[in-house]
């Protein structure tokens, strides 16, 4: 039966079909077909048709798998022989879906009763599409079922297990094939009766027709006909998202513990790059979490341009802070966690992988580039727009349920990690507050460019609309931070939930955390006094902290700590000779010169109230202060200083912008340019013409002349072109004037007029208008 050619079958479709087509496979559009030809050529390709079976579900793929079975790569087979391959059971609409979806793809094409394939859809499918190995001509017309039949137990049971499993089989008795009356072994037997294929002295292949008939109502297998269900629970939006809130502050307060941490002592950088396992575990004591944790916290900060591998240029290589951190951590919560999870959904990289073992038994360490997987992105987004449609609130029970349903949708894709990225996915997701309670949050839609601010649903929002969108909802989840804490009779302070940054910041000055939870505890001790002394703060401004922001009475003891210490704060002053201690107190000053630390500070008397020491100052504060007094230092005005050291930053990395390793799918507008350019490269080609004068560049006088002539007379003509892009295509061009190197000329296949360089058409004939 011979049947129409995909080139043919594609000039017949309508501009819907080809856009939907373009859409479904964009690899097609780059660079813009010339034609229809051109396109058919490009959608037989092998890797543009692996890639466009990514997409197909496990039925679908099974429909392609049974189109190839029976030849409709080779020559044309109706819809009926593909329903026998299908089996009982398969019904003709599920079957008529799958083929108009392998159509839309032109993957395979023609009418019900004469459909074709790609030929490379063969090599796509495997070498044993369905199971079955390679049809055997001579059992064309053969009832086999009658042959097996015959058989006996031993042949028989040889068959099936081979139509049951791979059909190829290693032996030994297959040197050669010999008559029947000669064989001996049950497989030179079936050899001799053509129920064998010989591949090899040492291998056969059960044929195609033998495995069908053995498979009896069911030639390709069970067929997987509709998704597994998938197992869910229903929550209250509400639920989802308060629930969500909680994991965000522990988020939030877990990200600023990393950035202090690395700040206070940066870990370095493997020399292979990376951050390396002892440094992991050293940053996930200090934070007190797990390392699973902190390798996904280190990677989402550095891909939010947080923090930053030092350049080699500054010394030793670290992963240091950004200055981008000190906005971060002064934006609002909402923010902060819009930047994480908006990081973490556009992250090229895979960071469950960290702590696995590469195929050398090497450890895959966090930040390293091994963990580098370009289509991160595209996978990540898959699992959570799967999540996303089962509504607000509805979310599932277990990661293995939405793995094996995505197993289904898109058996191709994914590789041999699919079903870890699903379990990696919601997990992450989740410690980021993009799904709580196996749901995606109200937030994690808006991140998703599900709901505009009106809850529409746009069908793909702009990302910095979208991460904005999904803060403001953040926002509304997240509890507003307080403005008050309850101080405790043990010299406890008490905040029952998130605080104001600026409360938080004196807090932290003043009193150390002892706990977290749904409640932080801070403890207030002498040393911490001293240190929000040290920070340039007064006895009167800790006093007027504790009682402004406390719901609660300031216990008496908490008084009189503040006040004692503040009383021998200070007593001393640091300066600089190299550095300098001066007092009023000269018991003090004689206690001081008769401790160990003056030899060690070589501290000398300069004055009755001064003394002096060759160390800086900051290093004289450490060693005094070690020592047990609490001196502070003081500026040429006697005013108080902060010594501290700042925080150390490295500059913020500028990402350039990343490309999808995916081509993007054609706007509108840009469809409506390449069907007008495929259908314009059709009429093109069939326009009746003249011989065609060829030549590398118009440089003969022939094709000048056919050209100049053209333009006299007002004919057209047809060229051969080749762009400044390389890309190579036909035109029928009506000539106005041809001189200077250019053709100017009204191009048919665009509507306008347009100059061509001489030197770019391959080729011209004059074309019967």
């Amino acid at each position: 039966m011979s049947g129409t050619s995909l080139a043919d079958w594609l000039r017949s479709q309508d501009d819907d079909a080809l856009a939907a087509l373009l859409r479904a496979r964009p690899d097609l559009a780059v660079p813009a077909p010339g034609d229809s030809g051109v396109l058919a050529t490009r959608a037989g390709i092998r890797a543009s048709v692996a890639k466009a079976c990514e997409d197909l579900d496990r039925f679908t793929l099974t429909v392609l798998t049974a189109l190839v079975v029976a030849g409709a790569d080779a020559a044309p087979v109706g819809q009926l022989q593909v329903a026998r391959l299908l089996g009982r059971g398969v019904g003709a609409a599920p079957t008529r879906r799958a083929l108009d979806t392998l159509r839309e793809r032109a993957l395979a094409w023609g009418e019900d009763e004469a459909l074709s394939v790609v030929p490379a859809a063969r090599e796509v499918t495997g070498p044993h599409p369905g199971g079955l190995g390679k049809p055997v001509p001579e059992l064309d017309g053969v009832d086999v079922e009658s042959v097996v039949g015959e058989l006996d137990e031993q042949e028989r049971q040889l068959l099936h297990a081979l139509a049951d499993g791979s059909p190829v089989g290693a032996t030994r008795d297959a040197a050669e094939v010999p008559p029947l009356e000669h064989a001996r072994t049950p497989v030179q037997r079936l050899l001799a009766r053509g129920l064998l294929r010989r591949v090899d002295s040492g291998t056969v292949e059960l044929p195609a027709q033998v495995g069908i008939a053995l498979r009896g109502e069911h030639p390709l297998g069970l067929v997987e006909l509709a998704e597994p269900e998938l197992p869910t629970r229903v929550n209250e939006a509400s639920t989802v998202d308060s629930t969500a809130a909680i994991e965000v502050l522990e988020l939030l307060r877990h990200t600023e513990n990393l950035l202090g941490a690395w700040s206070n002592e940066p870990p370095a950088t493997l020399r292979s790059g990376g951050l390396g396992v002892r440094e992991l575990r050293r940053t996930a004591k200090t934070l007190d979490i797990d390392e699973t944790r902190v390798a996904l916290l280190a990677e989402v900060v550095v891909e939010a341009g947080l923090a930053t591998a030092t350049d080699p240029g500054m010394g030793s290589e670290q992963w240091l802070p950004t200055t981008a951190a000190d906005g971060w951590l002064a934006a609002p919560p909402e923010q902060q966690w819009a930047t994480l999870a908006a990081a973490w959904l556009a992250l090229p990289r895979l960071p469950g992988l960290a702590g696995a073992r590469d195929e050398r038994d090497r450890v895959l360490a966090t930040l390293s580039d091994e963990l580098r997987r370009p289509l991160a992105p595209a996978q990540r987004r898959g699992v959570l727009d799967a999540l996303a449609e089962l509504g607000p609130g509805t979310g599932i029970r277990d990661p293995e349920d939405l793995a094996t349903v995505m197993a289904w949708r898109a058996p191709r894709r994914g590789g041999r990690v699919r079903d870890d990225v699903v379990d990696w996915t919601v997990r992450e997701a989740t410690a980021l507050g993009v799904v709580a309670l196996g749901a995606v949050t109200s937030a994690g839609r808006a991140l998703l460019g599900r709901v505009d601010s009106h809850g529409a649903d746009p069908g793909g929002a702009g990302h910095e609309a979208a991460v904005d969108e999904a803060a403001r909802v953040a926002a509304t989840a997240l509890p507003t931070p307080l403005d008050h804490v309850l101080v405790q009779a043990d010299r406890t302070v008490v905040a029952p939930g998130p605080i104001e940054p600026d409360l938080a910041a004196e807090l932290k000055l003043l009193a150390d955390v002892e706990s977290v939870g749904g409640a932080t505890v801070y403890r207030i001790t002498e040393a911490s006094v001293r240190r929000a002394l040290d920070a340039g703060r007064a006895a009167e401004d800790l006093h007027a902290l504790l009682r402004t922001r406390s719901r609660t009475p300031v216990p008496q003891s908490l008084t009189y700590l503040i006040d004692d210490a503040a009383r021998r704060h200070g007593r001393l002053r640091a300066g600089a000779a190299g550095s300098f201690l001066r007092c009023d107190d000269d018991v003090l000053l004689a206690e001081l010169l008769a401790h160990p630390v003056a030899d060690r500070c070589e501290l000398r008397r300069l004055a009755p109230t001064v003394l002096v020491s060759p160390l800086p100052t900051a290093d004289l504060l450490d060693e005094v202060r070690g020592a047990g007094f609490a001196p502070v230092a003081e500026g040429t005005q006697g005013q108080l200083l902060d010594l501290r050291p700042g925080a150390a930053r490295a500059p913020a990395p500028t990402h350039p912008a990343r490309r999808s390793p995916l081509p993007p799918v054609p706007s509108g507008e840009a469809l409506v340019t390449l069907i007008r350019g495929i259908r314009a490269g059709d009429v093109t080609a069939s326009a009746p013409r003249g011989p065609a004068l060829a030549t590398r560049g118009v440089s003969t006088g022939a094709t000048l002349q056919l050209l100049q002539g053209a333009a006299t007379a007002g004919s057209s003509v047809w060229i051969g072109y080749v762009d400044s892009h390389g890309v190579a295509s036909r035109r029928i061009v009506r000539p106005v004037s041809v001189g200077g190197g250019m053709l100017e000329g009204f191009d048919r296949s665009r509507g306008e007029l347009r100059r061509f360089p001489l030197h770019r058409i391959t080729s011209a004939a004059m074309v019967s208008d």
